[in-house]
């Protein structure tokens, strides 16, 4: 088996089988999102504009999306090489650990089958695969001049901590809050079924507004199946199955039996553990407003470990619902 292949094997876990669901019943015609979301029957078109103009896999490493977003600079003397723009960002601060930890044990486990940097150009395996996911799994995108180049070691290291960080630690951070934050739907109602008060206002509708703005904000929230559908399928998106993998908490068997490679993996796993008590011990910083002190939800989206259900932290090896 391709040393590549087995490195990414845990990272695709379930992810044929949830795409499959959510084509039957999450963004299908009619389904949860067209229903139940302000675009209705174009949701899905808008972010199908949205992909083409906007996704870049380059963009799609941490510190990229952060320069992107302005909300980082490159700066070679601070941490992680970024200085923040909001330095109390709890997502980026906890982010970037992670992504650095997951880097490092890509270029250990790189840095071992590679030993030459000619090997990468020459592995005919690993361009071909490099080849499909360009023209095949992104065909409308296939000639863009941002695509990586796959030439040594390190240009390796960066597309598969990429596609690492893309199917962990950044999919935990968007998906598993959201229950905790959304299933109370007024903290982020889908679809608002009214226009608002100023838009072509009938005088009397307006008045009520004036006189009991409470209730116009009611008439626009969602339905109450609308909200209950939604509240159900945060729940569900949420959740830990009892058998879900962790980064970094299980070692492959063939990881076992090669030295060097099981050293980087203990040595990757007790940098996770870390990362959970820099976690806890930030939570409790209330020099960290947004993260700690009195109604502030501490943010644990990052920790890369969790018991099952909706626990809202724990960072699984792959998009696995």
């Amino acid at each position: 088996m391709h040393p590549i292949y087995r490195l990414l094997h845990p990272h695709f876990r379930y992810t044929m089988e949830i795409n499959a669901l959510a084509r039957d019943s999450l963004i299908n015609a009619g389904g949860i999102i067209e229903s139940c979301f302000s675009p209705g029957k174009y949701a899905i078109e808008l972010s199908s504009a949205a992909y083409d103009q906007l996704w870049r896999f380059d963009m799609e490493a941490l510190p990229a999306d952060l320069i992107r977003r302005g909300m980082a600079v490159e700066d070679p003397t601070a941490e992680h090489g970024l200085k923040l723009s909001i330095e109390d960002y709890p997502f980026a601060n906890d982010g970037l650990i992670l992504w650095d930890t997951i880097k490092q044990w890509v270029r250990d486990y790189v840095n071992h089958y590679y030993p030459d940097p000619s090997l990468v150009e020459s592995d005919e395996e690993l361009q071909d695969w490099w080849t499909e996911v360009r023209t095949k799994g992104h065909a409308d995108k296939k000639d863009e001049p941002w695509w990586p180049v796959l030439k040594t070691p390190e240009d390796l290291v960066n597309v598969l901590t990429t596609i690492i960080w893309v199917a962990a630690g950044h999919h935990a951070a968007v998906n598993f809050g959201q229950y905790v934050y959304a299933g109370y739907f007024p903290n982020r109602p889908t679809i608002a079924r009214t226009n608002m008060p100023t838009e072509d206002p009938v005088d009397e509708e307006f008045q009520n507004f004036l006189h009991k703005p409470e209730f116009a904000m009611l008439k626009s929230f969602p339905s109450q199946i609308q909200a209950t559908k939604v509240m159900a399928v945060l729940d569900v998106l949420s959740n830990h199955s009892p058998d879900e993998e962790y980064l970094g908490d299980q070692m492959e068997p063939s990881w076992a039996e090669n030295p060097v490679i099981k050293a980087a993996f203990e040595q990757f796993s007790g940098r996770l553990k870390e990362l959970e008590g820099i976690i806890d011990e930030r939570n409790t910083n209330l020099n960290l407003k947004n993260r700690a002190g009195a109604g502030v939800v501490p943010y644990e989206l990052l920790k890369p470990l969790s018991k099952s259900g909706v626990t809202g932290m724990g960072v699984p090896n792959s998009i696995s619902i």
